[in-house]
């Protein structure tokens, strides 16, 4: 894996973004923004499943003027997604955190002035979104809807920013496929030093989002690329910061919460592994401290897996092991196993954040 590409740092409501910064996570509300209680409702629960930023939807002026008591009752950063309406701009610089537009299509000059003056005012970052499917007509003429056209129309609009006198930049460069994302973020990387969002846009259902994602993403990130990503899922909110999140642990970039270890189903299982490992994903997903946690439906694999894990339990026929640090700690029964093991995992996890923060003073 790659050092991380160190860029220019900007801050959205108090999260950095950039520079040495955690890679952080975002997702997108799906209500009518002017519908402050269920955007609300919404906002809290991305909260809840982790996300570091939200962005909402401004189609409207009726949605651009609720903005201000939405941010008042928000628990994340805001971002006000704004298309075409270079006014609606002005009215959320009042009270978001960053604005997400493409310059390209605000308009004239003279608007995309107006619209940097006011971020300038505020320190509000914009994020220049790029995406494969709605080029400008004359880079999509030129280049069609190729990785090129797309970084020709991100240099085109950050000019159009840095002429306006404003600097205070992140970028998205995103399509809905994997080889054109991957290849645009790395084609601007070199020429640019503002952070990336990345993303796969109109990625799909879980299943298709995920595997697009994990490809483009993953790999971008273990090139260095990145500072703070979305997963676009035709879904609940929720599976977009649980795949994002899983996305940073397994790339290597985020060191949080449980990386699991768990065997295939095949002939050798004598328990209802599928069942299990559902009820103990479940039951640990509050943990934050990183572990390895090995679950196994037998013991062919268990107790070489559980020398490299920080804790396993291996399901057996009507009993089974719990191996913490590679040595066995309990025998049972398989009645008893789930909820001694969810006990012992807890146990560890607090066990371990005492030692870092002991590390860290």
């Amino acid at each position: 894996m790659r050092p991380r590409i160190l860029t220019k740092q900007v801050s959205i409501g108090g999260v950095a973004i950039g520079g040495d910064a955690p890679i952080s996570t975002q997702s997108m509300t799906f209500s009518k923004t002017h519908d402050i209680a269920t955007t609300k409702s919404q906002i809290d629960r991305l909260k809840l499943a982790g996300a570091d930023l939200v962005r909402v939807a401004v189609p409207h002026k009726k949605d651009a003027l609720a903005l201000k008591e939405l941010k008042k009752v928000s628990c994340l950063p805001l971002i006000a997604d704004i298309h075409f309406h270079y006014q609606f701009a002005l009215i959320a610089a009042e009270s978001v955190d960053a604005i997400r537009i493409n310059p390209g299509n605000i308009g004239s000059c003279e608007k995309i002035k107006a619209v940097a003056k006011a971020c300038n005012a505020r320190n509000l970052p914009i994020r220049i979104g790029v995406n494969g499917g709605s080029l400008e007509k004359p880079f999509e003429l030129k280049y069609g809807a190729t990785p090129q056209g797309m970084v020709q129309s991100a240099l085109y609009n950050i000019k159009l920013l840095e002429d306006a006198g404003f600097s205070n930049i992140k970028v998205s460069l995103k399509a809905s496929d994997v080889e054109r994302t991957v290849s645009a973020y790395q084609q601007l990387r070199p020429l640019v030093p503002y952070p990336f969002h990345l993303g796969v846009t109109e990625a799909g259902s879980l299943f298709h989002s995920s595997i697009k994602s994990a490809m483009a993403l993953g790999q971008l990130l273990r090139e260095g690329i990145g500072d703070t990503i979305r997963v676009s899922i035709t879904g609940e909110l929720e599976e977009e910061i649980r795949v994002a999140k899983a996305i940073l642990r397994y790339s290597g970039r985020q060191k949080e919460g449980i990386t699991f270890i768990s065997c295939p189903t095949c002939g050798r299982i004598e328990s209802n592994l599928v069942a299990l490992m559902s009820q103990v994903e479940q039951r640990l997903a509050h943990i934050k401290i990183p572990l390895d946690v090995s679950v196994m439906g037998c013991v062919v694999n268990a107790l070489g897996e559980a020398k490299h894990a920080d804790i396993a339990i291996a399901f057996g026929k009507k009993s089974g092991l719990i191996i913490k640090k590679g040595k066995v700690i309990h025998k049972l029964p398989e009645d008893q196993l789930l909820e001694t093991f969810v006990t012992e995992v807890q146990t560890l996890a607090l066990e371990q954040q005492k030692e870092d923060t002991h590390a860290k003073i």
